[in-house]
């Protein structure tokens, strides 16, 4: 019997691996360019075990690690892979290398779905159409902002909710429970706010691909990157605006390009084309009157609008973040409730277990939750005090 193995990752962690794979199997990514996988296997040790909760986040960065850390959470699910390239060393002087050696050596697994879920049905790409169409579920919780979290500063610190019934505040634990581990209680404060969505009547659209489906994968059928979606009726161009602004979680503005001599008002949308992320690849060549995605490069940009085409952009991870609290948490959840009873029971039923890890296979809790440190890079700078006027898009 050991305790300590340098070759296997906790059990639990299989448990998250597996129930990804289940939602949106690498074989939906677009291998070409993507590194979507198991990118970090920590060794799994089970004296100094993490809890056995799931970080969700658009990008791993150096205050998400250490928000990780601090949570002791057991899996960092990054929708970009920190990895792209092959690498000929890890060192601590790249700051992208020294947040996976910290993660390895607390014992925190780094996983990377990315490309998978732009294609899955039900993905990034069907969560972004809806936004458009208003074919979203019911709205969230209202949730706190970067202003209502300085009136909360002197509120008594216990743990969020989220809006869950399901999620209460801590309480004493049983003498027999104390050996778990402890996460220390989060902070109050939030930066950005998550989804709010459209209160506008949906309207009636068709919904199609817009790459080539991606074929052989059971259970997969139709999965593609993008969708264009084309509207019974013509929608005017500030409605949309407005539904996607609600969609993202009201932003203070965004990018919108439109032709030159047209104005705002006027403009009647028949057909959208959306994409996550950087969108060119897959927008290129589309025939639509806008083009929705998280970011174009000024010529791409210029391009689509000399053409007759609008185009909004969100800042390039604003139009991902969304989805890990509306849509990914709950289902990695419900997944992975099934995944780690399952593999609980093999691991007891297997080999004679060591007093820690008995403990390990022992506990029932799953948690899964959105990094608070997680955002885009760029911001909106709003100069409230300045006198200047911008000049009107026409």
């Amino acid at each position: 019997m050991s305790t300590y193995t340098t070759d296997k990752a906790s059990p639990f962690t299989r448990a998250v691996i597996s129930s990804m794979r289940k939602l949106y199997p690498e074989a939906l990514a677009d291998k070409s360019f993507d590194n979507t996988g198991l990118l970090l296997e920590a060794p799994f040790d089970p004296i100094r075990r993490q809890m056995n909760s799931v970080l969700l986040t658009i990008d791993l960065t150096k205050r998400v690690a250490d928000e990780a850390i601090e949570r002791k959470d057991c899996v960092v699910v990054a929708y970009h892979p920190i990895i792209f390239r092959g690498l000929k060393s890890l060192t601590l002087a790249d700051s992208q290398q020294q947040s996976l050696l910290r993660l390895a050596l607390e014992g925190i697994s780094v996983y990377s779905p990315h490309t998978a879920v732009d294609a899955a049905p039900g993905g990034l790409a069907d969560w972004l159409a809806d936004i458009v169409t208003g074919h979203l579920p019911s709205p969230e919780p209202a949730t706190h902002t970067a202003h209502q979290a300085k009136r909360e500063e002197s509120i008594p610190e216990e743990r969020e909710t989220d809006g869950d019934p399901e999620v209460k505040a801590p309480t004493q634990q049983p003498a027999e429970e104390k050996k778990k581990p402890q996460r220390p209680r989060p902070s109050m404060q939030r930066t950005y706010s998550k989804p709010m969505y459209p209160s506008h009547k949906p309207v009636d659209a068709s919904k199609t691909d817009l790459d080539p489906p991606v074929e052989g994968v059971e259970g997969f059928e139709g999965a593609g990157m993008g969708r264009l979606i084309t509207f019974k009726e013509p929608q005017p161009l500030t409605h949309l605006v407005e539904r996607i602004a609600h969609g993202v979680g009201s932003p203070r503005g965004f990018p919108l390009a439109i032709p030159q001599g047209k104005q705002v008002e006027d403009i009647q949308i028949r057909s959208v084309g959306v994409s996550a992320g950087s969108g060119h690849s897959v927008l290129s060549g589309v025939d639509a009157d806008l083009l929705f995605t998280g970011e174009l490069s000024h010529h791409e940009a210029l391009a689509a609008t000399e053409k007759g085409q609008c185009v909004i952009t969100l800042f390039h991870s604003n139009s991902e973040r969304g989805y890990l609290s509306s849509v990914l948490r709950d289902k990695l959840t419900t997944v992975l409730k099934k995944e780690w009873e399952r593999i609980r029971t093999e691991v007891a039923q297997g080999e004679e277990l060591t007093p820690e890890w008995e403990d390990a296979v022992k506990d029932e809790d799953v948690l899964v939750e959105c990094s608070q440190e997680d955002r885009d890079p760029f911001g909106m700078v709003i100069l409230e005090s300045s006198k200047q006027e911008g000049k009107p898009l026409s």
